[in-house]
């Protein structure tokens, strides 16, 4: 048996942990520098607010709802996602840790009543030890836990555990169950299913094996076959590799000056090199790119970007950031306003699994040592204690008007208990 853990308007339930008055009243939560909506409480869902909307396209709708707005407190998130995801591990022999705010977990060697206790007892003791609220699917594969999950979520009479496992009852759930809504039919899947007819999961589960395969291919069977109740996705107890490692941002305001877009440059290279390396990896290539403000069509506008290869694969800040502000420097051009800019590392492979090259002319072991030196003055002393000169003084500042405390990770911010 699986079962899928998903916190309930993680980003939100956050922020309501620290300030209990947000409890019943519409939240939601801002990107990086205050540009669009990345997290929404049910009641700013029910206000009828998109993800992905901008918000100087909702400021009318947030004063009239009093809508409580909040920037991107990732310290604070990433910190009370390890504390959930640390009381899962204690509570089942293995978990897969899915994103920031979803884990599978296993439940294999347990009969059906150790099973049904303990995923009760889970929700409660996250809630009492953390207050994040989450919902929790059970049931024989992957994909039909995902389903169970979301039915937590939408029967609050659940208390946000369903153990979802005879025929009859996955019957009746994937009768009523959106085809679009099953985890790994994208859109395009649920749109060319939904022209066949198929409106529903069991309408879905109802369809031959071979059409399956011929319209979505081994993705599609495996889907079929999990809702069937045959597992065909494995939990991941170790985390795979990251195939690509990418460190964007959006600028507050337009960028014109090619030393200040090199500044930013490198530091967003070294931001992805530092990540490389943390996962024992290398990368056989590189991509920048940069644009300017699509939403001012009146002001000039400006994409590119570029491809450099490596000779050796490398996890050599010093490397990296070499090429990488080579190739800026190409791309740029003078007068135009970029908005936007960022570094990706691709063709990622373990740090043991290089091809030298007979006309290398670095010092590969050098490099080594100095970035082991590097990572751990900045492991010891706090991230950018040491940092490239090209880098600039400082990182940019970015727009954080509805910024909340980092309640659980500054000395400075910890909550103060009046006795």
């Amino acid at each position: 048996m699986y079962g899928l853990c998903d916190c309930n308007n993680f980003y939100a339930s956050c922020e309501r942990v620290f300030n209990p008055s947000l409890e019943g009243v519409p939240v939601v939560v801002l990107s990086n520098n205050d540009g669009c909506i990345i997290a929404r409480s049910q009641e700013a869902k029910a206000l009828g607010l998109q993800m992905g909307q901008p918000y100087y396209q909702v400021k009318a709708l947030v004063e009239l709802h009093h809508i409580q707005v909040f920037s991107t407190n990732f310290p604070l998130y990433g910190d009370m996602s390890a504390r959930v995801m640390n009381l899962l591990k204690e509570a089942v022999p293995g978990i897969e840790i899915y994103s920031i705010d979803e884990a599978f977990l296993d439940f294999s060697g347990m009969d059906m009543d150790m099973v049904r206790t303990i995923g009760e007892r889970i929700p409660k003791h996250i809630r009492r030890s953390t207050g994040i609220p989450v919902s929790l699917g059970i049931a024989p594969t992957k994909t039909l836990a995902k389903v169970a999950s979301k039915l937590c979520k939408k029967y609050p009479k659940l208390n946000g555990c369903c153990v979802m496992y005879r025929p009859e009852d996955v019957e009746k759930v994937l009768r009523k169950f959106p085809v679009g809504d099953i985890w790994g039919i994208g859109r395009r899947y649920a749109k060319m299913l939904n022209q066949a007819g198929i409106m529903t999961a069991w309408q879905f589960c109802e369809a031959p094996e071979s059409w399956i395969q011929k319209q979505m291919g081994i993705v599609g069977v495996r889907t079929w076959k999990e809702l069937h109740g045959e597992p065909c996705i494995e939990l991941e107890h170790i985390a795979p590799l990251k195939k690509q490692i990418c460190t964007s941002r959006s600028f507050p305001k337009e960028v014109y000056e090619l030393r200040e877009l090199k500044s930013h440059i490198a530091r967003f290279a070294s931001m992805c090199a530092s990540k490389l390396r943390a996962q024992k990896c290398v990368a056989h290539s590189v991509t920048i790119f940069i644009l300017t403000n699509r939403h001012k069509p009146d002001q000039p506008m400006h994409y590119d970007s570029r491809l450099i290869t490596f000779d050796v694969a490398t996890d050599s800040t010093l490397e990296i950031v070499k090429h990488v502000l080579r190739s800026l420097s190409a791309l740029y051009k003078e007068g135009y306003g970029y908005k936007k800019a960022g570094v990706v590392l691709g063709e990622i492979v373990r740090n043991t699994e290089v091809q030298g090259n007979l006309f290398d002319q670095i010092d590969r072991a050098k490099h080594n040592r100095l970035m082991k030196a590097w990572d751990q003055i900045n492991m010891r002393n706090g991230r950018d204690t040491l940092v490239l000169a090209a880098q600039g003084p400082a990182p940019f500042k970015v727009n954080q008007s509805f910024l909340s405390k980092r309640y659980t990770t500054s000395w400075e911010d910890i909550l103060k208990v009046k006795v």
